[in-house]
This record gives C-alpha cells, structure tokens and sequence, in this order.
C-alpha cells in the first residue's frame, strides 16, 4: 500500500472515530434535553467517557485515535517523532468531518422530538432563547440546561471565563493522556486500559465543568455539530452564538492541549525511568477528546 492510500486510510480511520464518539456523546445529550429519560449530569458524563473509550478502542490501531484537533497539535508541537506536522490538516479535516456526519445523524434521528421539544417550550429556532435546543450540537456557557438562556444567566460565566475553563480542562486530558502513553510509565502495566481512563478523565471532567461550559475540550466536537445546527436554522444562535462565543470551543482547547502536554513533559516526565521495553506492555491506547 503506497504513502498516499496509507494516509486515506488513517484519515477514515480518525472520521470513523469521531464519528462514534460525537455521535454517542451528543445523542445522550439529546436524550436528555429532549425526553422524559431523566439523565443526570453523572449519568450523561459517563456515556460520554464510554463513547470515547469506544471510539478509541475501535481506531487506535489504524490512527492513534486523537479524533480531536487540539489533541493532534499537542503531539504534532511535542511529540514530531511520533507525530509529524504535515499530517496535521489531514487529521483536522478527518475529525471535523466526522464531527458534521455525527451532527447530521443526531439531527436526522431527534428531528421529530427538537420539533416537540421546541413547540412545548414556545421557542423559534434561531431566536433568542433556542440555545436550549442548539445545546445538543455546540455548546454553550453558562449550560443552557441547568441555567436556561436568559440573557441573566451570562452574567454567571463571563466568555473570558469560559475559554479558561476550556483550555484549562482540555490541559488537564491531555496531561492524562500523555502520561498514559508514555512507555516510561510503568504506573499503568498495560496500555490496553489506557482508552479506558481516558474516558474516565472525560467523565469526571464533564461531570465538573459541565454547568459551566458544557464541557466541550474538542474543537471538532463542538464546531462540527454547530455547522449543522447552522444549517438547520438556529443561524446565528449556532454560528457565532451568544456573545458571539463559539470561538472560545475552538481557541481554549487549541491553547490548553499543548500547554497540558508541555506541562507533564517538564514536571513529570523527568522524574520517570528509562523507557520500557516495548513489546513488556500492550500498544499505546490511542488519545483523544
């Protein structure tokens, strides 16, 4: 197989894995907003920890499973060895490419309840106040779901505020990532687990921050989805958003990603043995977000 069509095919790999992971988790969103399901905030962190586990389980292998844009500069910045920086428009276009599909999917299955949803709330999609509809494709600070979308409720999270707490918390899984897949690592006797915790950093994660932000730490995750609900009607509610706020799921995790990874490669990394064996341990468990 020549260079090209090895590329073609991590590329698919990297959309079909965001694809399942933005699908599981904005679908359970869309559970939650939309039906009498009864989610909690625990309850929806945890699917979402589960889609990316999934998700990297399914494409590792083939890709390293980033299936995030700010996960992919991190190691194109700080791990060129592994990673090299041309790839990094190819990985960006996979994901968000996999971000629309799953968007249109969500769309496409909760059509009929958004349409319920909407007319029991007396919202018009678009308006002022659909946030709490447009909520299942992008994001919104503070949670549409928890504080509704009165213009009151952005006194409680100001956008500055907001792009902190997303870079912050997009630092901190790739922090965890990188210790991870780290060979020198020897806390984790196989890597195999390693989808696993990262979901579980995803989950916990969610379940803190979520009120505030909803969570996002993927640019592809939220702009992805957000195209679509551009497209749907929501316009501008969608794209820039109140406050014109969307670029804050874009620019927060693109600054917080390598600032996390250069934070464990300083503090912790030093401090680790020399390099295990491969071959003493399971592959590298993939990345994401």
């Amino acid at each position: 197989m020549n260079q090209r069509h090895t590329l073609l095919r991590i590329c698919l790999a990297e959309a079909v894995g965001t694809f399942l992971m933005v699908l599981i988790g904005t679908g359970v969103v869309a559970t939650a907003v939309l039906t009498k399901a009864g989610l909690s905030l625990w309850e929806v962190a945890a699917i979402w920890g589960a889609g990316v586990s999934l998700a990297i389980y399914a494409t590792a292998a083939v890709s390293g499973a980033h299936l995030n844009p700010s996960v992919t500069l991190a190691f194109a910045l700080l791990r060129p060895h592994e990673f090299p920086a041309r790839r990094i428009a190819a990985y960006w276009a996979a994901q968000l490419a996999g971000a629309v599909c799953a968007g249109l999917a969500v769309f496409g299955l909760f059509h009929q309840f958004i349409l319920r949803f909407e007319a029991q709330n007396m919202l018009v999609r678009g308006a002022a106040g659909s946030e709490r509809s447009a909520m299942m494709f992008g994001e919104y600070f503070p949670n549409p779901g928890t504080y509704g979308a009165r213009a009151q409720a952005g006194s409680l999270v100001a956008p500055w505020q907001a792009a902190l707490v997303e870079g912050a918390g997009t630092a901190m899984l790739v922090f965890v990532i990188f210790a991870l897949v780290d060979r020198r690592n020897a806390s984790l006797p196989t890597k195999h687990f390693a989808p696993v915790l990262i979901g579980a950093t995803i989950t916990v994660l969610i379940a803190i921050f979520a009120p505030l932000t909803q969570a996002g730490w993927n640019p592809a995750r939220d702009f992805g989805p957000r195209i679509v609900a551009y497209f749907a009607g929501w316009k501008s509610i969608a794209i820039p958003g109140p406050s014109h706020g969307f670029w804050i799921y874009i620019v927060g995790p693109l600054i917080g990603a390598p600032l996390g990874g250069l934070f464990y490669d300083r503090v912790i990394r030093p401090g680790l043995m020399a390099e295990i064996p491969a071959g003493t341990e399971g592959a590298d468990g993939g990345e994401d977000g």
